[in-house]
């Protein structure tokens, strides 16, 4: 174990300054992107599945570009569902139609979102691209530093936005209710399902839960100054050649930090954090869900892996998460 105790983690509340505009960038990245039709698509595949029917999603994210998505549901089922919406690990993607299917399995809606660019741990078929000028952008190898020196260029405001427009997207579907939606993912995953909660209020948007496993993208400034596992080294990679770049990149890190845009949630929260874990380190993880919803009235909770690394709970993790998702749902529903 080389952070905090657990004493201090579940104390630790660091001061992470926020951008004094953070609120208006975002609804103004949400509002232009609205500006484009949503052009959601849910068209019936062969899953190879017998219990399971999928779809596959086509909807416009960032700038109008097309983003890939997988809808599943029970066999047969004809909606409304109440419905979790998944975001992927750093290289994942929505990978095969078979592959990630658990919360379908549960009985809900399970939409999952293709990250643009990424998806090479994954495989599968028809990726989503990072098709924007600002994608070759001088960078570390990686997608950390692309765009990093301005908040407009840089690489995550395209996927956060990406994962609201997921929201909006999911929400037309007549399998999915627009009313009982719950956003999850690990790692990179759990930090885009943190941006998706705090964006949810600027976009008009309830959710009813937010389940970030081990949550990358939190605390930058203390990830960047006790690991140097990527993806944060490549943060620390970039600014090792240009040095004139500190200021500017953590400027624009501010704008996208877990802390910062956890603080404007408002639904419930089920974390998870690994002690062990030298790739999302514990304090990172614990500045995010400490300071989660500070502006609302939410009710969260932490499991803690006392002695795993960054893979954190995995199995024993859904397990909780099926236990919380199915209370949550059946209080909507009451």
């Amino acid at each position: 174990m080389f952070d905090l105790s657990l004493d201090k983690l579940r104390e630790y509340r660091p001061e992470v300054a926020a951008p004094a505009d953070l609120v208006d960038f975002w609804r103004r990245s949400i509002e232009k992107a609205r500006t484009d039709d949503l052009s959601a698509t849910f068209t019936p595949i062969d899953n190879k599945l017998a219990v399971i029917d999928t779809y596959d999603v086509t909807y416009a994210g960032f700038d109008g570009s097309p983003v890939k998505g997988w809808l599943h549901v029970p066999a047969g089922a004809t909606g409304p569902l109440p419905t979790v919406v998944q975001y992927h690990g750093y290289s994942g993607g929505r990978g095969f139609p078979h592959a990630t299917t658990l919360w379908a399995q549960a009985g809900y809606a399970h939409f999952v979102m293709d990250t643009r660019g990424q998806g090479y741990s994954a495989g599968g078929v028809d990726g989503t691209p990072d098709a924007t000028p600002y994608a070759g952008l001088n960078h570390t190898p990686g997608f950390m530093t692309l765009g990093i020196t301005d908040p407009e260029t840089y690489y995550y405001r395209r996927v956060f936005i990406d994962a609201v427009r997921a929201l909006d997207a999911a929400r037309t579907s007549p399998l999915v209710d627009p009313n009982q939606l719950v956003v999850t993912g690990g790692s990179q995953g759990g930090g885009i399902a943190i941006a998706a909660a705090g964006l949810a209020p600027i976009a008009g948007i309830d959710l009813l839960g937010c389940a970030p496993d081990v949550p990358f993208l939190c605390h930058f400034q203390r990830a960047l100054q006790i690991t140097d596992k990527d993806p944060y080294g490549e943060i620390t990679r970039y600014l090792k050649g240009f040095r004139q770049d500190v200021d500017a990149a953590l400027n624009t890190l501010g704008y996208f930090d877990g802390v910062n845009l956890g603080r404007l949630a408002t639904a419930p929260a089920l974390f998870s954090v690994a002690l062990m874990d030298p790739i999302c380190p514990p304090s990172t993880v614990f500045a995010a869900f400490n300071h989660y919803g500070a502006t609302g009235s939410e009710q969260k909770d932490i499991e803690v892996y006392h002695y795993n690394e960054h893979e954190g709970g995995q199995t024993y993790q859904q397990l909780a998460q099926l236990d919380w998702f199915a209370k949550v749902f059946e209080a909507a529903g009451k």
